[in-house]
């Protein structure tokens, strides 16, 4: 009691500290606290360290003092200042007698210097005598800094005795010595690969913190290699069962949870094993129904656990009653007011739907307020929901809002990101061309050069083809209308480049295509495009390939066009580039208006984007050039992997003779290469090549980041050139996401859907809000009415519910009806047939949705209106 009170009275003068530190030190770590800017405190270290450099000099400065003057480099240090004068003394330090400094010698080590510091080499011997030290302290210290430096060169010096320390009557020793095994795994998997054995003896040390840390390398194994480890899963179950049981000490308890990180690395161990395999899963079920009846929702521990436990049942075998618990669980975290359970609710509702869609129905309103929630991170996490859960009815509203959040970021990763899965779920689930083309004129507006040109090249494609049918009539309506969108948006500023070449080539191909727009309109409007974007030569060279096309248009039907002045200024000035792609598409130009109609009608023939071509990859048109050459004495071609062949049987010679001059300089001058007669025979034999015409294969367009394994074909590089080949193989084709569905589905499914169908009836009023109310949450029930366009937006994002409901409901009301009376009946099929002002409110609910419906897909609010 008196040394605590003296310790008191220092601590309140301020002389010295309750870890014997000086008051120099104190001072120290006051002034860096008080500092009011970066520069302060860079002055205050740059001080301290010049003071320490003074005082390390000192050879006669006290044990306990150099303990503190590395305690105060370390400060230093990790406040991003070079301290490397001192390291050596924390080296020196590790050599100590002394516990207390020995373990702060290796404590500096083990923040100064890493495994590739040449200091290194000096601690590995030191290392080695401490782990075979009788003071078990010492030998965890030990193990601790070779965690930390032991590099893969190093690793065999002390890998014998860290094994030996595995049955190390310490379970403190034990425990880093396995943490100390499962660091030399990651830095060199070979070195240990015959050890693995002893991860799993460890697994049944009676010290539950050693088989905890046994936990971390056999989690790392099992990654790499599962079904060798398919044996373990009973034991993990135990283990798991036994946690959860609160059968460890109390000492492993967390906020009242029984070891809950422990718990946390067994489930994910069972979710790797029992991906895919039933017999596998069907040990877990039970341990994981148990957790889940056990779960604390007070704590964020407790929410961690059944998180873990979420993804754990939605990795193995599905089973009915763990998904209805899951989705249970799953409901708590989305109806709590932190956002930080609402992210981990929407998180795990994104993993559940992958398994059975219906569980996303009942938390359709949830997932409409997160995705309007002030918070970003939230709102990211929830478009991430809608990216999984697209399909084809919902496509619209879901791109739309993506969209427009896109529109709001200036994040330009996300912003890629966002673009990139548009233009992915558009292209897989479009329910009209037309409608394709509109998505991507947005997404080309507002992300601009973040989307992968590639897409850009799809879209051009797209327009050639047109809707893949025998139907000119459509595909010159599509075209028109893309014309019409372009020449609108051509005049905006700031266009990004990929759209510009996208709009160029659109205008060259079917401006005047149709007769609406006269060939020096679109001229006139391709000059400005290229005046506009000096510096981009790409976008000229676009523009300059659609004028070309265009006069060639022209030509060909007879009708003669003058060169506008603008025009003519821009071929003067390509012709003058820098650039010989510009100064060869300028003079093409030039020598195109010099051709007469036939000419140019074979040079270039009207719509031929879609064309094939076929390249004669082995130039056999040369042939019989090369035969007269022959003839005439000419050498014969000698492929490159023969003439290195020749080179060296001919330039040197004899092997004895190269050996006995390989150290004496040469002056003579190499022979030259001479092929043999039968080389030459040959040559002549193989110079006339198949007559095979090859066409030119499309490369794969590859997709980034989605769960779907399919391949689009992607645009030629070049489309400015001539006779580009465009394709667009499966363009209106719609995939669907596979599911892994049960094909029993549980009873609480199905009451879920009820009350999900209850909650939508038809109308719309009261009722259904209350319903709806009651279903969501807690503060739902206290009277907050939901917004009827709210429900109509969940209804177009989820749908399967209250269509179901308004269908139950319309038969309903028909059967009544049909009973009623044969006048009322008469009545009624009088009346048969479409009525003109429920379509109208049907259009006008859809417009509030934002979303106005395609003439190709009338079914897409179908799930809306019923």
């Amino acid at each position: 009691m008196e040394q605590l009170r003296t310790i008191g009275r220092e601590l309140a003068m301020g002389s010295q500290g309750g870890w014997g530190q000086s008051k120099e030190f104190l001072d120290l770590v006051k002034s860096i606290g008080e500092a009011r800017s970066k520069a302060e405190e860079d002055r205050i270290i740059a001080r301290e360290l010049e003071h320490l450099k003074r005082r390390l000099a000192d050879p006669d400065v006290p044990r306990r003092k150099m303990k503190e003057l590395l305690l105060r480099l370390v400060y230093a240090e990790m406040l991003g200042h070079d301290a490397s004068f001192g390291h050596i003394h924390a080296v020196k330090m590790t050599h100590d007698e002394s516990l207390p400094l020995k373990r702060t010698g290796y404590l500096a080590v083990a923040l100064f210097l890493d495994e590739r510091h040449d200091l290194v080499i000096l601690v590995v011997n030191t290392i080695q005598k401490d782990l075979r030290s009788d003071n078990y302290l010492v030998v965890c210290a030990a193990l601790t800094a070779a965690c930390r430096l032991i590099g893969e060169e190093a690793i065999p010096a002390v890998l014998p005795q860290v094994v030996e320390l595995l049955a190390h009557p310490k379970e403190a020793v034990r425990k880093k010595a396995v943490m100390a095994l499962h660091r030399f795994y990651q830095r060199s998997p070979s070195s240990v690969s015959h050890l693995v054995s002893n991860f799993r003896k460890r697994l049944c040390d009676n010290d539950p913190g050693v088989m905890g840390a046994t936990l971390c390398p056999l989690y790392d194994l099992i990654l790499e290699e599962p079904n060798s480890y398919k044996d373990l899963v009973v034991s993990f179950v135990n283990i798991l069962k036994q946690v959860a049981e609160r059968r460890l000490p109390t000492s492993y308890d967390y906020h009242q949870m029984p070891a809950p990180f422990i718990q946390i690395k067994l489930l994910k161990i069972l979710a790797v094993l029992g991906s895919g395999d039933k017999q596998a899963s069907g040990h877990m079920y039970t341990v994981l129904g148990d957790i889940f009846r056990k779960g604390d929702t007070a704590s964020n521990i407790g929410n961690a656990i059944l998180y873990e436990c979420i993804c754990c049942i939605s990795s193995i075998f599905p089973n009915p009653k763990m998904l209805e618990a899951a989705a249970e669980t799953t409901s708590k975290f989305l109806k709590s007011d932190s956002h930080n359970l609402k992210y981990m609710g929407i998180d795990a509702l994104g993993r559940l739907i992958k398994i059975n869609p219906d569980i996303a129905e009942e938390h359709q309103l949830a997932v409409i307020d997160c995705l309007e929630d002030p918070d970003d991170t939230l709102k990211r996490k929830t478009f991430e929901l809608l990216y999984k859960m697209t399909k084809s009815t919902n496509i619209e509203v879901i791109v739309d809002r993506m969209i427009e959040y896109m529109i709001n970021i200036t994040d330009h990763h996300y912003k890629t990101e966002i673009a990139s899965r548009c233009v992915e779920l558009a292209e897989q689930f479009a329910p009209s061309n037309q409608w394709f083309i509109q998505t991507m004129n947005k997404v080309f507006e507002h992300a601009g050069d973040l989307v992968n040109i590639r897409v850009a090249h799809n879209l051009m494609r797209l327009i050639a083809e047109g809707f893949g049918v025998e139907d000119e009539g459509a595909d010159s309506q599509l075209r028109s209308s893309a014309v019409d969108s372009y020449l609108r948006i051509v005049g905006e500023p700031k266009l990004p480049s990929s759209f510009l070449q996208i709009i160029c080539w659109v205008l060259g191909e079917y401006g005047t295509a149709d007769g609406k727009y006269s060939a020096s309109y679109i001229i006139g409007k391709l000059c400005d495009v290229a005046e506009a974007h000096l510096t981009d030569d790409t976008v000229k060279a676009y523009a300059i390939s659609a004028i070309l096309k265009i006069f060639a248009f022209e030509i060909s039907v007879g009708r003669k066009i003058d060169m506008l002045p603008e025009c003519q200024t821009l071929v003067d000035e390509l012709s003058a580039s820098h650039s010989t792609d510009l100064q060869q598409r300028a003079y093409e130009l030039q020598a195109l208006l010099g051709l007469d109609k036939r000419a140019v009608e074979s040079v270039m023939p009207a719509d031929a984007s879609c064309e094939d071509i076929e390249v004669d990859r082995n130039l056999s048109f040369l042939n019989s050039y090369v035969q007269q050459a022959l003839e005439n004495g000419a050498a014969p071609y000698i492929p490159e992997s023969e003439r290195s062949g020749v080179m060296s049987v001919g330039s040197y010679r004899s092997h004895e003779q190269q050996e006995a001059s390989a150290h004496t300089l040469r002056f003579e001058a190499y022979e030259m290469p001479k092929p043999s007669l039968a080389l030459a025979t040959s040559q002549v034999s193989m110079s006339t090549p198949p007559t095979d015409l090859v066409p030119v294969p499309d490369p794969g367009y590859h997709k980034e980041d989605h769960q779907t394994s399919r391949s689009q074909p992607s645009g030629d590089a070049i489309s400015g050139e001539f006779g580009v080949k465009l394709r667009l193989d499966g363009v209106q084709k719609k995939w669907g996401r596979p599911t892994y569905s049960s094909s029993t589905p549980s009873s609480s499914a199905s009451s879920q859907q009820a009350t999900n169908g209850a909650s939508h009836s038809d109308g719309g009023g009261l009722t259904s809000s209350q319903a709806r109310e009651s279903s969501y949450g807690s503060k739902r029930q206290q009277g907050t009415e939901i917004s009827a366009e709210k429900q109509r937006l969940a209804a177009s994002l989820f749908g399967s519910a209250a269509a179901k409901a308004d269908r139950k409901a319309q038969a309903s009301r028909k059967a009544s009806k049909e009973s009623a009376s044969a006048d009322k009946a008469t009545v009624t099929a009088a009346k048969k047939g479409p009525s003109l002002q429920d379509a109208l409110q049907k259009d006008a609910t859809a417009r509030q949705v934002g979303v106005t419906p395609t003439g190709n897909n009338p079914n897409l609010f179908k799930d809306l209106l019923g």
